[in-house]
């Protein structure tokens, strides 16, 4: 999707386009287009070098008027081409964090917006259908378990139907095949999914059978046939309900409940700490698709694991700058990537042009030529020391190295912060540095508590860091890689289009243009980390998508540049 860099190169240059309509954005590998000569890349890696893709003898593309370089800082991550040659216009982007406004874009097309605070109705709907097919649920019961345990299970749904909310659990006859009982486990999820069933134990320590409880029921109460009575029976009932996948809830709502969160000039975490603490859940009961600029006001889609709407709509008086609402229950819960993209309004202040038409050229010329798809900026953190960097140390083995660039003094931090980095570096203080480092450091804290625990030990130290960051370190990394390479291909080959030897995607692929759903189905192929990308080897049918331009393909002009992509290092 598009993100806060092509923005900010709208704003530097004007080669810096929302997607166009038809072309949703899609996940990398990532699309293309040009311009000359990038500056070499830095061997931060000079033992594992990126082979060069099977290319044709440079040719130039044609002649281009010279276009002001890109900020230093863009340069340094391999963001040094454009799509088009216009000279372009300058401002400034973010003057005010509601200059940037992000709506998430669903996977149905839908555009995310914060429009209801209204609870959704939890009562349960009288279903005719269902006493339509109890009949047929109790005869496939009788033919899996036989026809004691399906009258005792009719008589049980009988006491529930007569709203005995009392009704006490049952035990099915001894079961020893443990495929059978998952088997009828399974049975009871897909019918009766108000009912909970466990098993449990005789005192032989061999027989065992299945237990059927009603969902929202008491534990503690014995049923008239003589479980639990004075009469011994010899099965270890009395234990606790195993009660994994069992909390109490309706059996009518989704297990999830999706809501809308609205945040102005926040962090998409630091937002969802704020509502956890309120609610007393960790971060991480949150799933969303993906994260959402911090200087913005952006709406996006979350879910949350059995938790009641009115709990959530009960804090929007007591947060600011956040603010949560569309509430609606859902079976399943979000995973990363899960979204059609991002639809962003952007204003840019302070425009410097040599007049309105050209402001109207770059325009009309970023509608026409699109953008390079350069990893952002946002990718390689805002501090002097770019994420990137340290992904270098690490896949270098160099662990010391690694934890001095993310502890020692940064150009451009507060004089407080720096002092502390200082003060560390200087006199070794692990306490003082716990100390006043401030908790949302969480690489430093984390480093400095394990070195505090095994002293010299660089590797442990950075393992502490969480798994999510420390994945990102090297993240970054590829996608400096990535936008190098990008770089390269666009200075050597020009704005002309698709040459011998680019990868494009398949056109008579049916999956084409649809690589994001391809991973996106897959839950074992998406990372969880809040990078919002994918650690993962993509899907077979992914990669089959992919092919190399040959000359018919150039003969017959099947492909455009909008259709080349790149590999991800990696």
């Amino acid at each position: 999707p598009p993100t806060e860099t092509e923005a900010e190169r709208a704003a530097g240059r004007i080669t810096s386009p929302p997607p166009s309509a038809g072309h949703p954005p899609t996940a990398r590998p990532n699309e293309l287009p040009p311009l000359p000569n990038p500056p070499p890349l830095p061997p931060l890696l000079r033992k594992t070098p990126f082979p060069p893709p099977r290319q044709p003898r440079p040719r130039r593309g044609p002649a281009a008027r010279p276009a002001p370089r890109p900020p230093r800082r863009a340069r340094r991550r391999r963001i040094s081409r454009f799509a088009s040659s216009l000279p372009g216009f300058r401002g400034a982007l973010k003057q005010r964090y509601s200059d940037f406004v992000v709506h998430e874009v669903a996977r149905d097309g839908t555009l995310v917006r914060l429009t209801s605070f209204d609870l959704p109705d939890e009562r349960a709907d009288t279903d005719d259908e269902a006493e339509a097919d109890l009949p047929r649920a109790l005869e496939s019961f009788r033919l899996l378990c036989g026809d004691a345990d399906c009258e005792v299970l009719r008589g049980f749904l009988s006491s529930v139907s007569e709203g005995d909310s009392d009704v006490s659990p049952i035990i099915l006859s001894p079961d020893a095949d443990k495929a059978h009982r998952l088997e009828v486990h399974d049975f009871f999820k897909r019918n009766f999914i108000f009912l909970v069933t466990d098993t449990v134990e005789h005192s032989d320590g061999v027989q065992r059978c299945i237990r059927v409880r009603l969902r929202s029921g008491p534990r503690g109460r014995r049923n008239r046939t003589g479980i639990g009575s004075s009469e011994p029976s010899g099965w270890r009932d009395d234990r606790p309900f195993d009660s994994r996948g069992s909390v109490t809830w309706p059996y009518h709502l989704g297990k999830f409940l999706r809501f809308h969160l609205y945040k102005e000039n926040k962090d998409t975490q630091e937002a969802l700490r704020v509502i956890g603490k309120m609610l007393g859940l960790q971060p991480r009961s949150f799933r969303i698709a993906g994260t959402k600029d911090k200087r913005a006001i952006t709406t996006q889609q979350v879910t949350l694991f059995k938790v009641h709407a009115s709990r959530l709509a009960a804090l929007n008086n007591k947060l600011t700058g956040i603010k949560v609402g569309d509430f609606n229950y859902v079976k399943e819960g979000l995973v990363l990537g899960q979204l059609m993209g991002n639809r962003f309004t952007i204003t840019l202040r302070s425009v410097i042009a040599e007049s309105e038409d050209m402001i109207k050229v770059a325009v009309d010329g970023l509608i026409k030529n699109g953008f390079i798809n350069y990893y952002g900026l946002q990718r390689f953190g805002s501090a002097s020391v770019p994420t990137h960097l340290v992904g270098a140390t690490l896949l270098r083995g160099e662990w010391r190295s690694a934890v001095s660039l993310i502890l020692d003094p940064r150009e451009g931090e507060c004089d407080d912060m720096n002092g502390v980095r200082e003060h560390y570096k200087e006199h070794g203080d692990i306490d003082v540095a716990i100390r006043n480092f401030p908790r949302r450091l969480i690489a430093e804290r984390a480093i400095l508590q394990r070195l505090k625990k095994y002293p010299g030990n660089y590797l442990q130290a950075l393992m502490a860091i969480p798994r999510t960051l420390r994945l990102m370190y090297v993240h970054s990394y590829q996608s400096y890689l990535w936008n190098h390479a990008a770089s390269m291909r666009a200075g050597m080959y020009g704005l002309s289009g698709v040459i011998e030897g680019d990868l494009v995607y398949k056109k008579e692929c049916p999956g084409e243009g649809t690589v994001t759903d391809a991973s996106e189905n897959n839950d074992d192929h998406t990372n969880a980390s809040e990078m919002d990308i994918f650690a993962e080897t993509l899907p077979e049918e992914t990669i089959q998508s992919v092919k190399i331009a040959d000359s018919e393909d150039l003969l017959k002009a099947v492909y455009t540049l909008e259709d080349v992509v790149l590999p991800l290092p990696g």
